[in-house]
């Protein structure tokens, strides 16, 4: 299996930047296309929240109009915190699994060779995420309805903090918790994540937790204590495959163009010609 991971494209009205200054729709356009020129078809595409900036039907508009447009692959969804819920639900209830569960955009895709749970962490109101006892029997649940696959989880908000401390504080709060439900069903082999706008991996229980770069902007490196900042290194997103030797693995795609591709010739001089 093959599966895209985009995250944070922050979409606005149309014409409209972000924080007055990243045009969002320009750089998700640009992701979506590097998506639909890849040398393979994936079979899905996730997108693991803050789909819009401010969750306005206009955002969803511009979203539904560019997947439409550019991709025929199937795309799940999750909401983030510049997400709203219920018009996710109303705007892009066409998507699969938008509508399935009453109260959160929460669902299980059993249609391919990994079984994917999308998680929804939102707390209207918050940046941070929580999971609340029902969103947590139901991930306890889901997972214990399938034992034998090999599962991904997507969610938003990363469940590890990662040094970069004004996200860790609108990180997901109760990460324990999750944790421990984790931590009972093996067949979970990563957890797929948004948020903090930069490529970052930790373990959670048996299984690898990574957060993916944001196809828009990015947040500022810094460990500590520093405030919040962000700029416009390379978007990208991720891509996993699976196999046989390794089980899944992912690599990070940039979207911009850059110099290349050139031939491997090798000097004279190397010592590790053959």
């Amino acid at each position: 299996m093959i599966l895209v991971h985009l995250t944070d494209l922050h979409l606005r009205p149309l014409g409209l930047p972000a924080y007055r200054t990243a045009e969002t729709n320009m750089l998700t356009e640009r992701a979506l296309r590097c998506v639909q020129k890849l040398s393979f078809k994936p079979d899905a595409i996730v997108m693991s929240g803050d789909l819009t900036d401010n969750g306005l039907e206009s955002e969803y508009a511009v979203l539904s109009e560019m997947l439409g447009r550019l991709i025929a692959t199937p795309v799940y969804v999750i909401p983030g915190n510049h997400d709203r819920r219920e018009v996710l639900k109303s705007s892009l209830g066409h998507l699969p699994g938008v509508s399935a569960h009453r109260d959160f955009v929460q669902y299980a895709i059993d249609a391919h060779d990994i079984r994917l749970v999308m998680l929804d962490t939102v707390i209207p109101g918050s940046s941070a995420g929580e999971l609340c006892a029902a969103r947590l029997a139901w991930l306890d649940e889901t997972l214990g309805q399938e034992t034998e696959k090999s599962t991904i989880v997507v969610m938003h908000h990363p469940p590890f903090v990662c040094g970069i401390r004004h996200m860790d504080r609108i990180a997901l709060r109760n990460i324990d918790d999750f944790t421990g439900v984790i931590a009972k069903h093996a067949q979970v082999k990563r957890i797929l994540c948004g948020h903090h706008h930069r490529p970052i991996n930790a373990a959670v229980a048996h299984t690898i937790a990574s957060i993916g770069p944001s196809v828009a902007h990015q947040v500022e490196f810094v460990l500590g204590d520093e405030p919040g900042m962000w700029n416009l290194e390379p978007a990208a997103f991720q891509v996993l495959t699976t196999l046989p030797q390794a089980g899944i693995v992912a690599h990070t795609v940039y979207v911009e163009n850059f110099p290349g591709p050139f031939p491997f010739l090798a000097d004279p001089d190397y010592p590790g010609r053959s």
